[in-house]
C-alpha cells in the first residue's frame, strides 16, 4: 500500500475521520451489533450467527456475524465498507437507509473489519478495513479479495477484530448481556421465527410488555385495543402509529420477591418502547407529556410503533438508537398518551388498594372462620363442616351495599365498591395508622360478615326479621371473642 499526505483538496483526512468515527456514538455492544443483524435481515437471512473469542484473558475478543442470506455480489461487496456506499441509500422499505450502520458500527468496536460474502455456492470474497493501517497513512482500496468456495448457497460473514472497545472482562457477562438487549430488540423477529444465536445458544425473545410472559399462571394484558394515528410521512403519503398498551396483573404478581421482578423485568421495566419496521431502536420516558414517571408506572407498559416512512417525524439518528420526536408528532398523540399514563397509573394504584384491602380482609375472613364452629349449623346440600369465609369488593351494577351468596361452604361477601358507604366505612380507617386502625377495620369486617352470615341463616329458616337482629347480635359477639 502507498503512503501519501492529505491534499488540500481532500474531503476528508482519512485517518483522522476513522478516529472520529470510532467515536460515533452507539451506546453499547448490542446496539452496534444490531447493525450487522439488521444488514442479515435485510439480505433475508432467516439464521444469524453471532461467535465470540478471545485467545486468553487479557487478549482482545474476537467476534464474527455470520448469516444465511442472500449474500452480495462483487460490486456490492466493494462499496458495502464505505460511508455511504450502500445500494439501498435513503431506501424507507427495511431497517438501513444511510449506508453508514455497518462501517460505522463495526469501527466502534474494532480495529479491523473483514466482510466476507458469496452467492451461488460460488467462491468467496472478502473485503477489509484496518484502523491501524489508516492512521499510518496506507490507502484503502476496499476491493473485493476471492477466497475458496463457499459452504452454503449464500449469505455473508462480518468479522470483527482486536474489539478494543468492549468492556466485560468475563465472556459470561458479555453473552448475558447480549441475550437479554437483542431478544428484546428482535422479539417481534426471534417470537416469527428468526433463528438467532449467540456462541450456538439461541437468543430468547425479551417482551417487555410482558404479553407473553407465563408467571405462575399469570401474563401481562391489554389494557384497551390499539390505538392508530394517521400521520402525513415524507412522501406525503399517510403512515400509521400504532400504539399498545398493557397492564401487569398486580393482583398475581405484587407478592413476587424483588429479585423475581427484576428478572422478569416488573422493577425498573416500565415506560415506553419505541419499535421502527418492528425493531426496538429506543425505550424510555417517550411522548408522556407532562406526566413524570412515578413507581406505579413500573406496572403498565407502552409500545409505539412506526413505519421506517415517518423517519423524520421520529427523529430517527442514523445509528437508530433514540428519537427526537417532531413538533407535528408530539401534537398528534402527545396529550392523549399523557391522559392514558395517568388513568393507568390510577388504575394500578387502585389494583395495589384493592390487594391491601383483601389481604387485611383475610385475617378478618379467618377469626370468621375460627368463631364459625361454635355458631348454629347452617345445612347445606351434600356438604358439612363449618363455613369459611371470602371478603372481597368490586364495583357492582347494584344499589345494594354488598352482595353475599353461600355455595361450597363458603360465604362470598363482596362490597360495592361504588356505594357511598363503602367511602364512608372504609376512608376513615386510611387516616388512622398502625394497630387502631388494623383493629378497627376487623371490627368492622366481622361487623359485615356476621351480618351476612345471619341473614343466610334465617333465610334457609324461613325466620322473620326480629330473628335477624338476634341472630345477628349473637353471632356478631362471638366473632369478637375469636377476634
Amino acid at each position: 500500500m502507498s503512503r501519501h499526505a492529505p491534499r488540500v483538496d481532500d474531503l476528508l483526512v482519512s485517518s483522522n475521520f476513522i478516529r472520529a468515527v470510532r467515536e460515533s456514538g452507539y451506546l453499547s455492544i448490542s446496539t452496534a451489533l444490531a447493525e450487522l443483524v439488521d444488514n442479515s435481515m435485510q439480505a433475508s437471512a432467516t439464521e444469524v450467527a453471532i461467535s465470540i473469542s478471545r485467545d486468553g484473558a487479557d487478549a482482545l475478543h474476537e467476534i464474527v456475524v455470520e448469516d444465511n442470506g442472500c449474500g452480495m455480489s462483487k460490486a456490492e461487496l466493494e462499496l458495502c465498507l464505505r460511508f455511504g456506499g450502500s445500494s439501498r441509500f435513503d431506501s424507507r422499505q427495511s431497517f438501513g437507509r444511510f449506508g453508514m450502520g455497518l462501517p460505522a458500527a463495526s469501527l466502534s468496536q474494532a480495529r479491523r473489519i473483514e466482510v466476507t460474502a458469496w452467492r451461488n455456492s460460488g467462491y468467496e470474497r472478502t473485503v477489509a478495513l484496518d484502523v491501524d493501517a489508516i492512521a499510518a497513512g496506507s490507502d484503502q482500496a476496499l476491493l473485493a479479495h476471492r477466497g475458496p468456495l463457499s459452504a452454503t448457497a449464500s449469505g455473508c460473514r462480518v468479522r470483527w477484530m482486536q474489539c478494543d472497545r468492549i468492556e466485560y472482562r468475563r465472556l459470561i457477562w458479555l453473552e448475558r448481556s447480549l441475550h437479554r438487549e437483542l431478544g428484546r430488540m428482535y422479539r417481534r423477529f426471534i417470537a416469527s421465527g428468526l433463528r438467532l444465536t449467540i456462541n450456538g445458544t439461541p437468543v430468547e425473545a425479551v417482551d417487555p410488555t410482558l404479553l407473553t410472559t407465563d408467571i405462575e399462571g399469570a401474563s401481562a394484558r391489554l389494557a384497551f385495543d390499539d390505538l392508530h394515528y394517521e400521520l402525513e410521512a415524507a412522501d406525503r403519503r399517510t403512515a400509521i402509529v400504532t400504539v399498545r398498551c398493557a397492564i401487569l396483573p398486580v393482583e398475581r404478581w405484587h407478592h413476587l420477591d424483588n429479585v423475581t421482578k427484576r428478572r422478569i423485568g416488573i422493577v425498573g421495566g416500565g415506560g415506553v418502547s419505541i419499535l421502527r419496521a418492528g425493531r426496538e431502536i429506543a425505550s424510555g420516558w417517550y411522548l408522556m407529556g407532562g406526566k413524570r414517571k412515578e413507581n406505579y408506572d413500573d406496572w403498565w407498559r407502552c409500545e409505539i410503533e412506526f413505519d421506517p416512512s415517518l423517519d423524520e417525524h421520529f427523529g430517527i439518528t442514523i445509528n437508530k438508537q433514540g428519537i427526537r420526536p417532531s413538533a407535528t408528532l408530539r401534537e398528534a398523540i402527545e396529550p392523549e398518551l399523557e391522559s392514558i399514563a395517568r388513568m393507568l397509573n390510577s388504575r394500578v394504584r387502585q389494583a395495589f388498594e384493592e390487594v391491601k384491602f383483601q389481604a387485611a380482609a383475610e385475617a378478618s375472613c379467618r377469626i370468621a372462620a375460627a368463631a364459625d364452629p361454635d355458631l348454629p349449623v347452617i345445612p347445606s346440600p351434600g356438604r358439612t363442616g363449618a363455613i369459611q369465609y371470602r371478603l372481597g369488593s368490586e364495583a357492582l351494577p347494584m344499589e345494594a351495599m354488598f352482595r353475599s351468596a353461600l355455595a361450597d361452604r363458603t360465604l362470598d361477601l363482596t362490597m360495592n365498591a361504588d356505594h357511598p358507604a363503602f367511602a364512608a366505612l372504609y376512608q376513615p380507617l386510611q387516616a388512622i395508622e398502625g394497630e387502631a386502625a388494623a383493629a378497627l377495620r376487623t371490627s368492622l369486617e366481622l361487623f359485615l360478615l356476621s351480618f351476612a352470615r345471619s341473614a343466610v341463616q334465617l333465610e334457609r329458616a324461613g325466620r322473620p326479621l326480629d330473628d335477624l337482629i338476634h341472630a345477628w347480635s349473637s353471632t356478631y359477639g362471638r366473632m369478637l371473642q375469636k377476634s
